[in-house]
């Protein structure tokens, strides 16, 4: 599959980037749609939005690079080449809550509110960014026959897309994407008919992505490595431990009324 969607002359607009995009925009609006449920100012949201997106790119990609240092090192242009692919999930999280933190703090606004509100775009946002793994023909797992693929009744234009220098290859791309919509789902239902605390659905966010990744990665063939470990499941250890933490300060502050 051709990883350029549109060429406008010498300028070429890649699938990567439109799902990256398509993913802010839709996370951005349900942000925006409930943040007014809650009496949060629009204004500050937006203006919350324009310092976000930036910081959460930069971090996703500076993790990314870190974790390849040897190959950015010895080709540094190639640091700015994003549309190839390249943007790492936890370096954005970890970039993205800090700007939160900051952010609210200066509002006088408890971080959890807006985590609770954040956490439901964001899987949203990862459910909808992995297809641009797809497009680049990465994120995926060790090979597989098309029987086997077929017998996980998995789609036949992926199945097809997975077909890879002559070897079919298991499409964890996918499975991660499915993983992220059914907890979108599951997020939005426990908020629309469960009363929660303040930092509830973070926590709940947080062990839900922390699990999935943390099993979907021990297929990946391309993972960020760290002294013989794989860093995303490290990472999900650490998401599932800090979910743990959180759903247990919850209940025990009884927050929801903050």
């Amino acid at each position: 599959m051709n990883p350029i969607a549109i060429k406008l002359g010498p300028i070429n607009i890649y699938w990567y980037s439109i799902f990256i995009i398509l993913a802010f925009i839709i996370g951005i609006l349900l942000a925006l749609k409930e943040a007014k449920k809650q009496n949060i100012s629009q204004d500050i949201m937006i203006d919350y939005f324009c310092y976000l997106i930036p910081s959460v790119l930069i971090g996703a990609r500076l993790y990314y690079v870190l974790f390849n240092l040897n190959y950015y090192l010895a080709n540094p242009v190639d640091i700015i080449k994003v549309y190839e692919g390249g943007l790492a999930i936890h370096g954005g999280v970890i970039v993205g809550t800090i700007v939160t933190i900051i952010y609210f703090k200066k509002h006088k606004i408890n971080f959890f509110k807006i985590s609770d509100i954040m956490v439901i775009s964001l899987i949203l946002g990862q459910a909808i960014g992995r297809w641009g793994n797809f497009i680049n023909k990465e994120a995926f797992g060790p090979m597989a026959s098309k029987a086997i693929l077929k017998a996980l009744h998995i789609p036949k234009f992926i199945i097809d897309g997975m077909f890879i220098d002559g070897h079919y290859y298991q499409p964890t791309f996918f499975y991660e994407s499915v993983w992220c919509i059914i907890g979108f789902i599951i997020l939005l239902l426990i908020r629309k008919f469960k009363k929660t605390n303040l930092g509830e659905l973070t926590s709940y966010y947080l062990v839900w992505y922390g699990i999935g990744r943390f099993m979907i990665e021990s297929l990946r063939t391309d993972s960020l490595m760290f002294m013989g470990l794989k860093v995303a499941q490290i990472v999900s250890v650490i998401f599932i431990i800090l979910g743990v933490f959180i759903f247990e300060y919850s209940l025990r502050k009884d927050n929801s009324n903050e």
